[in-house]
């Protein structure tokens, strides 16, 4: 009785991933054709406010448990201080500053129930909300 040591077996099961992953690299992916960063969002939720200023916006995204927020810049470029700031009632800020060059956060909280305060700013102006999203 001769045993086959499957040698084509072994080489698909070596050249099927790497093809795959190289078709990846190579093809272009759905939606490519000409999207900007702004369409995919970094916060999970709902878009649930965007407040705009002279400098740049301030997103608030919600789920059911959370609120997220995210400070973004109007014109992405060099490096500057920014920052978001996440309140819910009864609980403490959460702050999230830095030097950055296109966006500040996501910072993420959780506000089951609660109304939330947010601020955001970037280089030096900024917004602020009383309480929402209750």
């Amino acid at each position: 009785m001769t045993t086959d040591t499957g040698t084509p077996r072994i080489l698909a099961r070596m050249l099927v991933p790497l093809l795959s992953a190289l078709a990846l690299l190579l093809l272009p992916g759905p939606g490519s054709g000409g999207a900007t960063a702004d369409a995919a969002s970094v916060c999970q939720g709902r878009p649930t406010r965007t407040i705009a200023f002279s400098t740049g916006e301030l997103r608030l995204y919600r789920t059911r448990q959370y609120v997220c927020a995210v400070t973004v810049a109007k014109r992405p470029g060099p490096r500057r201080p920014m920052s978001v700031t996440l309140q819910p009632r009864g609980a403490r800020p959460v702050v999230r500053t830095g030097r950055f060059d296109r966006q500040a956060g996501p910072l993420t909280v959780h506000a089951l129930n609660r109304c939330v305060r947010a601020t955001g700013s970037v280089a030096g102006r900024g917004t602020a909300t009383g309480w929402i999203l209750c």
